[in-house]
């Protein structure tokens, strides 16, 4: 595969407004008929290793670790399994957010889908460079033009309207780069992370900056997680009655945002404890790390630090298309441990 530290044909900037929509907005299968090879029996000696997309080194021993001093009951740091609680970045920490991060697209394919019934769009600003595919008129909107267009597509619908709508999408888009469905672009080692910490005794949660809506339709079927475990940024919405049928329908105000400083609070407002463990990607993740990773007791912090150009994307310390500096200046210190995709994976994504 081609490096990709620079793929995106748009400006980078755009990656960066597409990061602030995504906080604004609320193995294929075995035919029937093929028959099944015996398998011989595994011995006792060589266990089923849960991380095994994970390469021997200190990242996997880290969570080896971890896990293993908080459910020994006569260790020292041992911790009740009600209070084993893990929190978990979406974008960029459980499936791909490049070349744009997966709402954006959404939401500019939703542009599209809604033009015709806007033909006002094809004069302003900054429908009309999304329906033009001018790049550098849809920079030059802004946070405010890109506020705009989750406005419009995001709202005036019920929520389970806008469920389908998601649903709809995600099973008939594929990555523009990796040609692949979009919950295909996950990452075998962070599911292998997260089935490894349920069986034992974890309860796992996303706190992410997307939009809640946007993630709760696939989150359980994809990471396993429900979506009473997704935490999001989210929009207002209001209780109705329709031809006699409650619904609640999304509005054009923003209610709660789940980035940066926010994740903290959104954590205590809608989780209730304080995680033990918390993985994350970029800069808008520091404060949930802060939150979760230190402190009284064992923790684990844990970056996913994106330098493999090769079998995904390059944008690691310095780099332009992400801020992650800030996160990673404070990995040492804090004591996180830094996942290298190049090094530490031998395996991304399911498929593979």
């Amino acid at each position: 595969m081609k490096a990709r530290s620079a793929l995106c044909p748009l400006p980078a900037r755009i990656a960066v407004l597409g990061l602030t929509l995504a906080v604004l907005c609320g193995c294929a299968s075995r035919p029937p008929s093929q028959a099944v090879e015996a398998l011989p029996a595994r011995p006792a000696s060589q266990a089923v290793d849960p991380l095994a997309s994970w390469n021997d080194g200190p990242a996997k021993q880290a969570i080896l670790e971890f896990v293993a001093d908080v459910t020994n009951e006569s260790g020292a740091h041992y911790v009740p399994p009600a209070e084993r609680i893990a929190t978990v970045d979406n974008d960029g920490t459980l499936w791909v957010e490049s070349p744009l991060p997966t709402q954006l697209l959404f939401a500019l394919d939703r542009v599209k889908a809604l033009a015709p019934s806007h033909p006002e769009w094809k004069t302003t600003q900054p429908f009309q460079a999304v329906l033009e595919g001018d790049h550098a008129a849809l920079a030059a909107s802004g946070k405010k033009g890109i506020e705009e267009i989750v406005m419009v597509t995001h709202v005036g619908m019920t929520t389970d309207e806008f469920e389908r709508i998601v649903v709809d999408w995600l099973a008939a888009n594929k990555h523009p780069e990796l040609k692949r469905p979009y919950t295909e672009c996950v990452y075998q080692p962070m599911l292998e992370l997260l089935a490894y910490l349920r069986a034992n005794g974890f309860k796992t949660f996303i706190a992410s900056g997307g939009g809640v809506e946007f993630m709760r339709p696939f989150t359980e079927r994809v990471y396993g997680i429900p979506p009473e475990q997704v935490v999001g940024s989210s929009i207002e919405t209001k209780f109705e009655m329709r031809d006699g049928k409650p619904v609640l329908v999304r509005e054009p105000k923003l209610f709660f945002l789940n980035d940066k400083e926010g994740k903290p609070v959104g954590i205590q407002k809608f989780i209730g404890r304080r995680p033990i463990a918390a993985f994350g990607n970029s800069d808008g993740d520091l404060q949930m790390l802060q939150w979760g990773a230190v402190g009284d007791g064992r923790r684990l912090g844990l970056i996913v630090n994106h330098d493999d150009g090769t079998r995904e994307y390059d944008y690691a310390h310095g780099s332009k298309l992400q801020s992650v500096d800030k996160i990673l200046d404070a990995a040492g210190p804090a004591g996180w441990t830094v996942v290298s995709m190049k090094n530490d994976w031998n395996r991304i994504f399911p498929s593979e």
